[in-house]
């Protein structure tokens, strides 16, 4: 059995960009972009042994106040019926590792919130500041699990931007665009081109300040060092 100390934090995205972003020293990552085997796989990374488990990646806005770029540290992991709290101490360390980053609560939700009544409605529903649809599978295993759980998102749909239906197309099983599915999308609705230009400037915006994060994070996303004493139980039990 390997000690606490040497398991890797796991990070799970939704897309494979996400995932090369969130890798490196001290991290295995996970991209649970296919919801038929997502909990599957994330209960057998989980067995492989983890000190912790990371939600990273973009999300949707929820609040007028934020923009493209804005990097949300969870607070909680809420729906309209139930909140679980987030790690406080690896959250505060994420918070004043990353300038700028914003504690609040990220609503998690199993399909794409994609217009802007919806966001709203569902931002009035929970209070949560953004949405995505990993957040919620990773604290439900993390309690299950007793291991700490801690969300870093970044903002790439602002809460007025309305997503075309080419944005929701399903990605490939290795968490890339379809990009032929794409292409069919807009040969059908070619109309929603400029809204496609729009949604891909914002997510360069999301995707740079998505990395600029990361880089300020370290190994093991902070997660180690003075948290080790308090976590190190936490993670043994993970893996017994």
């Amino acid at each position: 059995m390997r000690s606490s100390t040497k398991l890797p934090v796991l990070a799970v995205t939704g897309m494979a960009f996400e995932a090369r972003i969130a890798a490196g020293p001290g991290v295995v990552t996970l991209c649970g972009s296919r919801a038929d085997t997502f909990a599957e796989e994330l209960r057998a990374a989980i067995a492989n042994g983890v000190r912790g488990i990371v939600s990273f990646g973009i999300a949707g806005g929820l609040s007028a106040k934020l923009k493209p770029g804005d990097c949300i540290v969870a607070r909680s992991i809420v729906t309209p019926e139930e909140r679980f709290d987030s790690h406080q101490e690896w959250s505060s360390r994420l918070l004043q590792s990353i300038p700028g980053a914003i504690h609040a609560d990220i609503a998690g939700v199993r399909e794409p919130v994609s217009d802007p009544t919806g966001k709203l409605m569902l931002g009035r529903s929970t209070g949560a500041s953004v949405v995505d649809m990993e957040s919620m599978l990773c604290v439900n295993a993390a309690v299950a699990h007793n291991l700490p759980f801690a969300a870093v998102r970044v903002v790439a749909d602002p809460l007025h931007r309305e997503l075309p239906p080419a944005a929701l197309v399903s990605l490939r099983d290795d968490g890339t665009a379809d990009l032929s599915a794409v292409m069919r999308s807009v040969a059908g609705r070619p109309r929603q081109i400029n809204a496609l230009v729009r949604l891909a400037l914002d997510a360069r915006t999301a995707r740079a300040a998505l990395a600029r994060s990361r880089r300020l994070l370290g190994p093991g996303f902070g997660l180690i060092g003075q948290l080790e004493p308090a976590l190190s139980q936490l993670a043994m039990a993970a893996v017994e």
